[in-house]
């Protein structure tokens, strides 16, 4: 697990080329381990789209475009909202209480682009888990990880840290007060218009 958050921290920081091969050798000599674990680490990355097939057997960073961006927003809104409806007359203090510790916990400054997705995850993760709905929350999960490959840009040149935790404050006071409908609106509203700026970011690049 070390190995895989290494090469998706430095995929997330363009340290390593989009597009082109990842040799196997080359990061066997770069993070100083066996090609036995980067192998491993390459086939658990490209299991999660982190990466994609090159050739006939190798992988590689798959390039971001919008409409990937586009898809995932949209297709998390409608998963995360159902979710929420779902979760909504079961959420607990316990529930909110988990919530809360990662609100602050992304409050932190030096944390990683994928420390902050890791929270970011989690936070949602600790209100949406009241649904009992396993089969919705993994496609969920998946969905979320295939859009922290994102971060950089999101918590990058967009900038988007303190709106999404403002935003995130208020979700979570919304719930608290019991405002089903407000709180299912305002997750939709977070989803959809952080996609439409990374998307719109990422057309003009």
């Amino acid at each position: 697990m070390e190995l895989i958050n290494r090469i998706k921290e430095d995929i997330l920081n363009n340290r390593l080329p989009m597009g082109v091969a990842l040799r196997q050798t080359v990061l066997s000599t770069r993070y100083e381990v066996s090609r036995i674990p980067v192998r491993d680490a390459l086939q658990a990355l490209k299991a999660e789209a982190w990466l994609v097939p090159h050739g006939k057997a190798g992988v590689m960073i798959p390039k971001l475009n919008w409409k990937e961006a586009e898809d995932l927003a949209l297709m998390r809104a409608k998963l995360e909202t159902l979710a929420l409806e779902f979760a909504f007359e079961h959420i607990r203090s316990t529930h909110l209480g988990e919530a809360y510790s990662y609100l602050r916990k992304l409050e932190v400054r030096d944390l990683t682009l994928l420390e902050r997705g890791n929270l970011n995850w989690r936070f949602h993760y600790a209100i949406y888990r009241a649904c009992d709905r396993p089969t919705l929350m993994r496609s969920i999960e998946v969905l979320n990880i295939q859009a922290s490959r994102y971060l950089g840009f999101q918590f990058g040149p967009l900038g988007y840290h303190n709106h999404s935790q403002q935003e995130h404050s208020e979700w979570l006071e919304l719930i608290t007060c019991h405002d089903k409908v407000a709180a299912v609106q305002l997750l939709k509203k977070h989803i959809v218009s952080a996609g439409e700026r990374l998307t719109e970011h990422l057309k003009k690049a």
